[in-house]
């Protein structure tokens, strides 16, 4: 038996039908950039993620570069401010920061949930701070009480990295919503995934939405005229009308995904496995499903054996990579133990109950051989 981490035709076989037909539609309209699909799919998209706007992008990167870059047109930020984001985040979200030439201020997440540890901000914060960047990592809402109390204390700007968490809630309100602004990606393996790149940022500010829409325009909400020193990241129609299509179906394949955790959960018994924290089953959409043991290699080497594929998120953090070269020095423990020893297990809606099952026994027999 053979189980992929992710089975990417799968999930577009489940909608082949209806994408399609979909796909045919933008190829038979002759209209292929900034057209009918991409106004429905933001529509729709800021909707479901209860905002007032939706602005399509080319990723989930830019998404986040332009929340920052569209703040430093409104003056609410500069070059050299810094914004607070956790340490062990995926490394697109510092990206964001660095290239608007804002500094990225680390911060160690909570072992038990792997998200930013809302008792360690408020010590990282500085005259310089302006905003807190939440990443919502493997799909598990970040967002609380204290943080938002934080943000308005010191008067920082919330900006929500949503790119693994689509349709996650937080007391009924999505992941997305909770913050200033949010951005989202659709890269295809996310839980709301386009069949290429593709991103978008919501707000209910409409003068935020009107900037980001522009700089992702080449600076220009009105044809020929350029406001703004902009570049060219526009979410393509195609892309757009597969969202549409799929979005439809996200809380459903959200739900299949929280059946799979549980499943794990119950029944994954290996003493030598530390399982995710559930806070409320609500707040994860378990775009992945993290776990963690002191001998992640051997496990993923027998598993694969198995023919079970695994990955890690992710196997060196921001602050050891090479493209930060000046923060090789610096110590995170909790991040470093968390990238050495976390190991994904497949899940995803099309996972069948017998193919979890082998998943479970696979780790049991590990556990007992």
């Amino acid at each position: 038996m053979n189980i992929p981490f992710l089975s990417l035709k799968g999930i577009t076989d489940k909608y082949s039908a209806e994408i399609h037909e979909a796909v045919s539609r933008v190829v038979n309209s002759g209209w292929y950039l900034l057209g009918e699909e991409n106004a429905t799919f933001e529509e729709n998209y800021a909707k479901y993620i209860g905002t007032k706007h939706a602005i399509g992008c080319a990723n989930g990167l830019d998404a986040l570069i332009w929340i920052l870059r569209a703040y430093m047109k409104l003056g609410v930020m500069a070059a050299g401010d810094e914004v607070i984001v956790p340490a062990n985040t995926y490394i697109a979200s510092i990206l964001a920061i660095t290239d608007n030439n804002l500094v990225p201020v680390l911060v160690e997440p909570s072992i038990a949930t792997y998200q930013i540890d809302d008792s360690k901000i408020e010590a990282a914060i500085t005259p310089k701070t302006k905003a807190i960047m939440l990443v919502h990592l493997y799909g598990q809402c970040a967002y609380t009480e204290k943080i938002k109390q934080i943000c308005e204390k010191y008067n920082l700007k919330l900006i929500e990295d949503n790119a693994q968490a689509h349709g996650c809630l937080y007391y009924g309100k999505k992941t997305g919503a909770l913050g200033d602004a949010a951005g989202h990606s659709f890269y295809p393996g996310k839980n709301l995934g386009a069949l290429g790149d593709g991103g978008a940022v919501t707000t209910d500010s409409e003068e935020l939405a009107e900037i980001i829409g522009a700089i992702a325009n080449y600076g220009s909400s009105k044809k020929y005229v350029f406001k703004y020193k902009g570049r060219n990241s526009r979410l393509d129609e195609i892309q757009a009308a597969v969202l549409n299509v799929k979005l439809k179906y996200l809380d459903e394949d959200n739900n299949r995904r929280k059946q799979i955790a549980k499943k794990y959960i119950e029944e994954i018994k290996n003493p030598n496995i530390i399982l995710p924290t559930v806070v409320d089953w609500n707040s994860n959409v378990f775009h992945i499903f993290p776990i963690r043991t002191g001998n992640r290699n051997e496990l993923q080497a027998y598993l694969a054996n198995k023919g079970i594929q695994t990955l890690i998120h992710y196997p060196i953090p921001p602050h050891k990579q090479e493209c930060y070269k000046e923060w090789n020095n610096l110590s995170f423990p909790i991040t470093e133990q968390i990238h050495r020893e976390e190991l994904s297990l497949p899940i995803s809606p099309v996972m069948s109950d017998k193919d979890v099952q082998f998943v479970v026994d696979g780790i049991f027999e590990k556990c007992y051989e």
